[in-house]
């Protein structure tokens, strides 16, 4: 499930970098890029550490 949610996450932020470069969907790709980024966190949150 946690590599899902990377998967995710690397999707959305390549939408989000080619959507800057290309600018054909305005601030879409800037909400794209904070989904990106909370699922990220929510991975790192997420992520059983051992210790």
């Amino acid at each position: 499930m946690n590599s899902l949610l990377y998967i995710i996450a690397v999707i959305l932020i390549i939408g989000w970098a080619i959507g800057v470069f290309f600018t054909a969907a305005g601030s879409l790709i800037h909400v794209l890029l904070v989904i990106a980024v909370i699922a990220v966190i929510l991975g790192v949150i997420r992520r059983p550490t051992a210790i």
